[in-house]
């Protein structure tokens, strides 16, 4: 995944983050989708299988476009700055699911906190990267879950809580995905 500007760094990999984003995503998808009535959550997993998939399609096929590592880009996993991120990320999922299942008692509005979580991991990591297409998506995913907690406190089920703050967020991801192959078609495109 890519960010836009002069004073924007790319990640080394856009191939292995799109397919984390892409599995992450479907995770999201599936395993939120469950709570409508009807043919619902049949159709919410078939769409988010088909949009992966076409996703991943154009994934591999802008592959070959994404330009080589430079001096300067992002080292992704090797970058230390990732690693603090994901430590925090991990002490505040944890810590937060905990308080929420065990003292709180209100398991229904996990994902929400997990949309949390992860849009300011995202927000973290465009800071330290910069690169504002994390900006966009940590926003997206804070608010998405942030409506779900809202939902919640109004009186919504655990299924419309789901629906906003999982399937909603892994439809942010892919997103996401299909930005960075448009992304890497305009650098290719102008030869960046």
């Amino acid at each position: 995944m890519t960010g836009t500007g002069d004073d924007v760094r790319r990640p080394s990999g856009f191939l292995i983050g799109s397919i984390v984003a892409l599995s992450f995503g479907t995770t999201f998808v599936m395993v939120n989708s469950g709570g409508p009535p009807g043919p619902w959550p049949a159709v919410l997993r078939v769409a988010g299988s088909a949009v992966a998939i076409v996703l991943l399609v154009g994934v591999l096929r802008a592959r070959r476009l994404a330009a080589e590592a430079r001096p300067g880009d992002v080292a992704g996993l090797a970058d230390r700055r990732y690693w603090y991120v994901v430590a925090g990320e991990v002490v505040a999922l944890f810590g937060g699911l905990y308080l929420i299942n065990q003292v709180f008692e209100t398991p229904e509005v996990a994902i929400a906190w997990v949309a949390v979580v992860v849009g300011v991991h995202f927000n973290a990591l465009a800071w330290a990267w910069r690169m504002p297409m994390y900006h966009w998506l940590g926003a997206v995913m804070t608010l998405l879950g942030l409506a779900g907690f809202a939902a919640h406190a109004l009186g919504a089920s655990a299924s419309t809580v789901a629906l906003i703050a999982g399937v909603g967020s892994g439809f942010a991801l892919y997103g996401a995905v299909a930005a960075a192959i448009r992304d890497t078609h305009q650098r290719a495109a102008a030869g960046a």
